[in-house]
């Protein structure tokens, strides 16, 4: 009796050994970013011992983190009843409270995970924490005041230090992170996702070279380790678009690298999705098109796959396919909708709406359009700014009505990258719309270009173009004043960069065009002043016609 007694024991032991071994390895395949792989894991485990809570609790995370919230749902309240870790599944179900907004329902299925703490227990902190952090709108200070409980308990566990180093991180408090990421890395070196972390400081820190530094001292550690290469994707990417010289190649290499990090994680659904994520960051939409096909033939009916579809469609000019499938996911209430679906919806409408000559647009296409991009803006603001090459190409296609329209969007922003190049645009755009002999001039428009100009003016005084401009638009409007001090002030931001600008034949034709309209403004009142600069501008070009017919009615 006594034999089989010790016989059960040794057996219970091992199996339950066995089973935290199993979700050790579950554990380490969600750091390393293999999700499917973790959950097969999971799931056996599960399956073999339903009473194992703390198993439901890592699933239902990885769906938590996927946005797969009903998956996650199930797997909490499955794991509720679990008498192993059940109570951590409170955590995964606050998540999803706070989420939702309810932070008052969050805190009290908080504060039944942490309702039976022993006083050397710590990880349900560290879970609570890293789910303030892991909602869509981060409260990294509540997540810090968690993972400092936990640190007073077990202030060298590797695990509480990574996590802290998260939530500064993420408090964009550069130096408290690299301290508790250093200290997480020195507690356990197997822990490489720490060492890592060094890295994406200096990444952040715009310090491309130290970061790819870091990274290859963790590949150095372990070649294998999947998120390394996402970092270094990432990296590139960032790299890339701060030195526009050589971005071509960096890019090459974000994209490299980021396949890397496939091949090392897995290829499923939602691992093409963050593939698809990337490639639309790095503008490959040639590869993007490729994936969401990709994607289609494993889930028919997964709306995201209709947003990849359109991106790379409208990318690509196969407008029809664009609609169709942004059409379609947008107007799915259920769907998560971002500015850019919006976005790129209304901008292919717009192209769908423009003539096969490129001389015209439709007017229902391109306000269907429009109301569309509106609501991206709404949604979020800083979608304006990829509105600035649209409006060029309008520009360039010398749709002048409908460019002035796009790069008003942008013009009354001033934080904006491309609040200059927009307002320069803007006003371009409404003067050559208003400077047709077909056209009557529409004098609010040109008001609004004058307003362009003198945003230009303030933003930046020594770009002369604008004085230029700011007085044929006053002509235009027949404000004599305001255009023959505009003309002046052009002058002198020419003049003032030296002999060399002002022998430009360019400027030296502006140079006549500015001393004759200012002539042009004294004729009656002041005739010995309107002599004045018309002899300024025969100077330049004696034969200029405009100056001697001046001349000529002078006499």
């Amino acid at each position: 009796m006594n034999t089989f007694k010790t016989l059960s024991i040794a057996v219970f032991a091992s199996i339950s050994f066995g089973y935290a071994q199993d979700v050790d390895q579950a554990k380490k395949a969600i750091d390393a970013e293999q999700f499917e792989k973790a959950k097969l894991i999971l799931k056996s485990i599960i399956q073999v011992k339903p009473e194992n809570g703390k198993a439901a609790f890592l699933l239902g995370n990885i769906y938590l983190n996927q946005s797969v919230i009903d998956s996650a749902k199930i797997y909490f309240q499955k794991g509720l009843i679990g008498t192993e870790g059940g109570k951590f599944n409170n955590i995964g179900l606050g998540q999803i409270e706070l989420e939702n907004g309810n932070v008052t329902g969050a805190q009290t299925l908080f504060a039944l995970a942490t309702k039976d703490m022993r006083k050397k227990d710590f990880e349900e902190n560290i879970y609570i924490g890293r789910a303030y952090m892991n909602i869509s709108k981060p409260d990294y200070k509540t997540s810090l005041s968690y993972l400092n409980k936990a640190a007073l308990t077990s202030p060298l566990d590797a695990q509480v230090q990574l996590a802290l180093g998260d939530a500064h991180y993420g408090d964009k408090n550069q130096n408290d992170a690299y301290v508790a990421y250093r200290n997480a890395f020195q507690a356990d070196n197997t822990l490489i996702r720490a060492k890592m972390q060094l890295g994406v400081l200096l990444k952040d820190a715009k310090s491309y070279d130290e970061a790819l530094k870091a990274y290859n001292e963790v590949i150095a550690i372990n070649p294998n380790y999947g998120p390394v290469y996402r970092e270094l994707a990432e990296t590139y990417y960032k790299w890339g678009r701060n030195k526009p010289s050589k971005s071509v190649d960096l890019m090459k290499s974000a994209i490299e690298n980021y396949e890397k990090y496939m091949s090392f994680t897995d290829y499923s659904l939602n691992s093409r999705m963050r593939h698809a994520d990337f490639l639309i960051l790095v503008k490959d939409y040639k590869a993007l098109e490729v994936e969401a096909n990709k994607m289609k033939e494993l889930d028919k009916v997964n709306p995201r796959i209709f947003r990849y579809l359109g991106y790379s469609a409208y990318e690509n000019g196969n407008i029809d396919v664009a609609l169709n499938s942004l059409e379609s996911f947008t107007s799915n209430p259920t769907n998560k909708i971002i500015a850019k679906d919006y976005l790129c919806l209304g901008l292919a409408k717009i192209k769908k709406g423009i003539a096969i000559d490129g001389l015209s647009i439709h007017p229902t296409s391109f306000n269907a359009g429009l109301i569309d991009i509106k609501k991206a803006i709404e949604m979020e603001p800083l979608a304006v700014e990829d509105l600035n090459e649209i409006g060029k190409k309008l520009f360039t296609q010398k749709l002048y009505n409908e460019a002035a329209t796009i790069f008003e969007l942008g013009s009354t922003n001033k934080e904006g990258k491309n609040y200059l190049d927009d307002n320069i645009y803007y006003g371009l755009a409404l003067y050559y719309d208003n400077n047709k002999s077909n056209k009557t001039p529409d004098s609010i428009a040109l008001k609004k270009a004058d307003a362009a100009f003198t945003n230009v003016i303030a933003a930046s005084p020594a770009y002369q173009e604008a004085y230029i401009y700011k007085a044929r638009v006053n002509a235009l409007l027949e404000n004599n004043e305001v255009m023959k001090k505009s003309y002046e002030d052009y002058i002198t931001k020419a003049t003032e960069k030296g002999a060399e600008e002002i022998a430009k034949p360019t400027v030296k034709k502006k140079f006549i065009e500015s001393y004759n309209n200012i002539a042009s403004t004294y004729l009656t009142a002041d005739k010995l002043k309107a002599k004045e600069f018309i002899a300024k501008s025969l100077e330049i070009d004696p034969a200029d016609k405009r100056a001697l017919e001046l001349l000529a009615f002078l006499k």
